[in-house]
């Protein structure tokens, strides 16, 4: 797989060793990631929006309220950043200078495409579903025709886009190692928990392949 071109945006330039235009790698995080952020000006004010997000070959698409003001200034074009952030671990150092964090994270720059063709945004929202738990899209009822109108389906093309990461033990000063206070490295995990049930469930429904599945692998 190949490697993105280097932009004056993309470019990393404190700590340029950890950075990265490896596609594999981008990809790898924008997979397990299950949160991004999206951050873009309107109307002249910096805005940053938490939202869910899938990956599909080299777009990652977004969704919200088709009556939603500013996802509309997205699919009108405005600029846009898409970032996100795996935790990895606590860096902590024998000065408080040196304490950091272990992590891997993306950012992307470019503009939304709307996604308006019925069959490519029920694609992209099954996409969505399926980031949740593999699968989950063929288990749960598809979008009605009015669903699929009120729901608003962003694609940001992956074309312009680093990676940055950071592993290993705190990077203390020499005369710093001799100081009297523990240091190392505390790993950061993000586990699901027990499936918790509806208190509608229709009595005798338990847990569907999907979840199973995804319970299951996390809870190794």
């Amino acid at each position: 797989m190949s490697n993105l071109p280097v932009t004056e945006r993309t470019r990393v330039r404190r700590h340029p060793e950890r950075g990265s235009q490896e596609l594999a790698l981008i990809y790898q995080i924008l997979d397990e990631a299950y949160l991004c952020h999206v951050a873009f000006v309107h109307e002249g004010q910096p805005v940053v929006l938490p939202m869910a997000y899938a990956r599909v070959e080299d777009r990652i698409y977004l969704h919200g309220s088709s009556k939603n003001h500013m996802l509309n200034a997205l699919a009108d074009g405005v600029p846009v950043c898409v970032e996100v952030t795996l935790l990895d671990g606590l860096v902590f150092a024998r000065s408080q200078f040196s304490h950091s964090m272990n992590y891997r994270s993306v950012v992307a720059f470019g503009s939304a495409e709307r996604v308006s063709e019925p069959e490519p945004k029920r694609a992209a929202l099954s996409a969505l579903c399926d980031r949740l738990a593999p699968g989950r899209s063929r288990e749960a009822r598809a979008p009605t025709p009015q669903e699929l109108t009120a729901t608003l389906v962003l694609a940001v093309p992956i074309h312009e886009a680093s990676a940055k990461r950071r592993s290993g033990p705190p990077l203390d000063k020499q005369d710093d190692l001799a100081w009297p206070c523990w240091a190392g490295v505390l790993p950061f995990e993000q586990r699901l928990g027990v499936p918790e049930h509806d208190p509608r469930l229709a009595a005798g429904t338990g847990l569907s392949g999907a979840i199973e599945q995804l319970a299951r692998s996390s809870s190794r």
